[in-house]
This record gives structure tokens, sequence and C-alpha cells, in this order.
């Protein structure tokens, strides 16, 4: 009899798991992203941007989850030591790996010019491979991220902006030659994001707005920034935000409760503003250790974007629409470019 009962519990204890995964946790997350001035019909100042990124599952450990290659666990070891505010602080956060591979491109106005402008912006070129660290709750994100590449003619953006024109029929510009010089460059970038509203309108549509604050130290980019984003729509996703190239962005991870791990579709509309006090930009300020090409930057500088999002099932896309405003003295205004981002947790 005892052993008739023993073998029923041992039966019942092997059919129920001792913890059950959430949805999305055991998710990859691919994120392609596309940045051009092209959407707007102009070809100058920020000109293009490319990123592919993959987050992945929810892991214990930076250093120590097999999930992780080993490769990437042995970069972490001396990379998470920088991170400036640590998992530990919050309450019972997820951990999730975030790997980049991204590119950007600088151009002066004039095309066919072949001698330096010295009061046009410097070419320039960014090519960069990136490993981030988000810990997150329901509401709080936070994204350390260390974005290693180089600046100059081994960035490829020269090569890249001529495959591309090439192959749409448009004129090549002539003055790549008086690119910035090749050199390593290194971004340590924080940023904490935090949902400040959540509620529902009617039925399933909702709103919510997300704050934002955080920085870049290294020789590409040192700068504050803050903001927000507000969103409204149906079946709202329970990410953080639609933010495309700008570093820290990769925000568009499901958590458990979002519509798209129940196979709901949903569309919302988006307006996001962020500001910069920056201190150093290696796209205007030219090269650090050499003599370049270089214009006087303006300190403070200014992102509002608005655009349109759609999900189902376990897809993410969007289309967004990005003013800047001035970045250098002797700019002719602000710049517009759009933007195209395409998410899939698998």
């Amino acid at each position: 009899m005892y052993a008739k009962y023993t073998l029923l519990a041992c039966a019942l204890l092997a059919a129920t798991p001792a913890v059950q995964a959430r949805p999305g946790d055991d998710s990859w997350t691919l994120s392609l992203y596309m940045e051009n001035d092209l959407f707007d019909d102009t070809d100058r100042q920020y000109t293009s941007g490319v990123r592919a990124s993959w987050v992945s599952p929810v892991i214990d450990s930076f250093i120590d989850d097999p999930a992780i290659p080993a490769w990437i666990r042995g970069a972490n070891r001396a990379l998470t030591v920088l991170d400036p505010l640590p998992a530990r602080f919050e309450k019972d956060p997820s951990r999730r790996l975030v790997v980049t591979l991204g590119q950007q491109m600088y151009t002066p106005e004039d095309r066919e010019r072949t001698t330096l402008d010295p009061d046009d912006r410097p070419y320039a070129g960014w090519l960069y491979l990136g490993f981030g660290y988000h810990t997150q709750t329901r509401h709080k994100l936070n994204s350390f991220e260390v974005d290693l590449g180089v600046v100059g003619p081994w960035s490829l953006a020269h090569e890249s902006q001529d495959l591309i024109h090439d192959l749409r029929g448009f004129d090549r510009f002539e003055g790549w030659d008086n690119q910035l010089h090749n050199e390593p460059g290194i971004q340590l970038i924080y940023e904490r994001k935090q949902r400040l509203l959540f509620g529902g309108l009617v039925d399933n549509f909702q709103h919510d707005l997300i704050g934002h604050a955080g920085g870049s130290l290294g020789n590409v980019a040192t700068y504050l920034n803050t903001g927000v984003e507000y969103r409204i729509g149906y079946n709202l996703p329970m990410d953080f935000g639609t933010s495309a190239l700008r570093p820290g962005g990769d925000n568009s991870t499901p958590t458990a409760v979002d519509p798209r791990l129940h196979n709901e579709w949903g569309m919302h509309l988006f307006l996001s503003l962020d500001g910069r006090w920056v201190l150093r930009d290696i796209f205007l300020d030219g090269n650090t250790f050499r003599d370049s090409h270089s214009v006087d930057k303006e300190p403070l500088v200014g992102d509002a974007v608005w655009g349109v999002a759609a999900t189902w099932e376990r897809w993410k896309l969007s289309l967004a629409n990005y003013y800047r405003t001035r970045q250098f003295e002797g700019q002719d205004g602000g710049h517009k470019f759009g933007s195209i981002s395409l998410s899939y947790s698998y």
C-alpha cells in the first residue's frame, strides 16, 4: 500500500513542474533598424544608419549562464563591472543580453564638392559591435551598453553609400577622401526607463508614458540625455517604447503580459522627445588624437519623433519621422529623417 501511494506521489510531482516559465522568458528577439534621410527626400547630415540587435531570453547571470556562448561570457566578465547600476538594486528583475552590429554615416550637403568644406560637417562613418545588458521589471528597464568599433575609412561607410547609390541610380558623393581618419571608438552608455503612466481608455485601448534618462561616455560621444515617449492605441505592447537607433534603444522585447505573446494584434501611435547636452561628438569635433576637419557644435540638441507601430503575434513593425535640431554653427536649420524597424520574438 505504501509503495503504491509513493509511486502515485512521484507521478504527480513529475507531471507538475516546480517553476513555470513566464511567456516570453525563453524567447530571443531579433530587431532590424534602418534610418535614412531619403525618407524625407534629403541626402545630407546624418544620412544613414542601420543596426541588427539580438536580445537573449531571460538569463540567470551575464557571466555564468550556460545559455550564453562562451566567448560572450568571457567578454561580459570584463564589461559588466562597468555597469554603474547593477541588477541587485531592483527587486526580482529579469536579465537579458543584447548583441548589436551597426553602422552610421554622415555627409555634408554638397555632394559634388571634392575639396573640404570648412563650413559644413565632416564626412564620417562609424562601424561598431555592441554588448548590452538589460535588467527589467514590469515598469522599469535599466540598459547598459558598451559599443566598440572604428571611425574613418575602416568603417566602410564610403563603400556602403556608393553601393546603395549605385543600386538606386543616385549620384555619388565626391568628397569622401576628406573623411575623418581611422580611429578606434568606444561608447559606454547607460539609460534608465520607467513607465510613468499606464491606463485603459475604452475596451482594449490603452495609453502610457515612458520616461528615460541617461548618458554616454567615450571618444565617440559624451553627453547626458533625458526625455519621454507617449503611446496610445489598441492592445498596446508591454515593452519600453519604439526608439530606434538611439543607443540603449532596444526596447521592443515583450514582457509576460504583452499581447504579442497571446496571439493578439495591436496598433498604436507614438510621440517621443529626447534632449541632449553634448560634450563631445566625434562626427562634429573631429578625430581625438589627430588633426582633422571639425566644426563648432551646438551643445544642446533635441529630437522629436512621431510615428505608428503595429504588432501581430510576435512581430512588431514601426515607422517614424524624426526632426533633429541644429547640431553645429552654420547648419541651415534642423534635419529630418525617417526610420523603419522590425522586431520578431522567437
